[in-house]
């Protein structure tokens, strides 16, 4: 049986309808810092086994390599087995985003249909993702970005493998909560000035595979929200390189206050007419 966005969507509010209470409180209970919540077993098992199977290869994927970040990320969903596209906007589908929307206590959310640094990533051994937040807004600056949804598919995936979801609530200075990034979880956190977070290195001799999305909002999540660029920080064992990526997001901030969109537009958006 074949398994479109709308199915997938109904799959998916029927599986966080069944725990919306317990998943509403975990969000306000959060709230004041890092709003969060996570579901397991989102899916029937063999539904993720299946975007598990046809996730693209390494070779398939854009390699990001640099301070900030080693990954390999797509958004480009025409290249790949049509599941992966009808996962990624089963999210999009209206009933799942008022959904989550109506858990997190906001309204009119709007989903992305251009996957602006959204769709998919995969991290193999020795790549991470260093603490950052979030780009304030979606890729023509008209929008800010409230929520992000994160969706593993790498089934018996452990925790020590690394690859694992962190939050950073009070900064850098304390212990952060890590969110194991256990197959077939989904996990939705806040991104405002605050939402500081990463992904730790991965540790281990395979792929922590993701399908990613993020919703926006005509207002802020909090109301003092700035525009801001994405911007990393080193983890706190790693002072030199924390430096420099301070220094990093200076310079972009910069140029930002004379380029709207930047020098160069952001390339990781779905061109639906390629």
């Amino acid at each position: 049986m074949k398994y479109d966005r709308t199915k997938l969507a109904d799959l998916i509010v029927e599986k966080i309808s069944s725990q919306k209470e317990q998943l509403q409180i975990q969000f306000l209970n959060s709230k004041n810092q890092i709003g969060y919540f996570f579901i397991d077993d989102l899916l029937p098992e063999f539904i993720s086994n299946q975007i598990h199977e046809v996730f693209p290869k390494s070779d398939e994927m854009t390699l990001k390599k640099n301070l900030r970040e080693r990954k390999f990320v797509s958004a480009q969903m025409n290249l790949y087995h049509p599941l992966i596209e009808e996962i990624i906007y089963a999210f999009q589908e209206k009933k799942v985003v008022d959904l989550i929307g109506e858990i997190c206590e906001i309204d009119e959310v709007i989903p992305d249909e251009f996957l602006y640094a959204g769709g998919i990533s995969m991290m193999g051994k020795n790549q991470f993702l260093n603490p950052h937040l979030d780009n304030s807004h979606d890729k023509d600056r008209n929008r800010w970005r409230i929520l992000n949804l994160l969706f593993y598919v790498t089934p018996n995936w452990e925790e020590s493998y690394g690859g694992n979801l962190e939050l950073w609530p009070n900064g850098l200075k304390e212990k952060q909560i890590t969110i194991h990034s256990k197959f077939n979880r989904l996990a939705v956190m806040a991104t405002h000035n605050n939402s500081l977070h990463s992904v730790s290195p991965v540790v281990y001799d395979g792929y922590r595979r993701c399908v990613s999305n993020y919703y926006f909002s005509k207002t802020p999540m909090l109301e003092t929200d700035t525009f801001h660029v994405t911007s990393f920080r080193g983890r706190p064992e790693n002072r030199l390189s924390d430096f420099l990526l301070r220094t990093d997001t200076w310079l972009r901030m910069t140029i930002r206050k004379f380029f709207k969109k930047g020098i160069k537009e952001n390339p990781h958006v779905y061109k639906k007419n390629k």
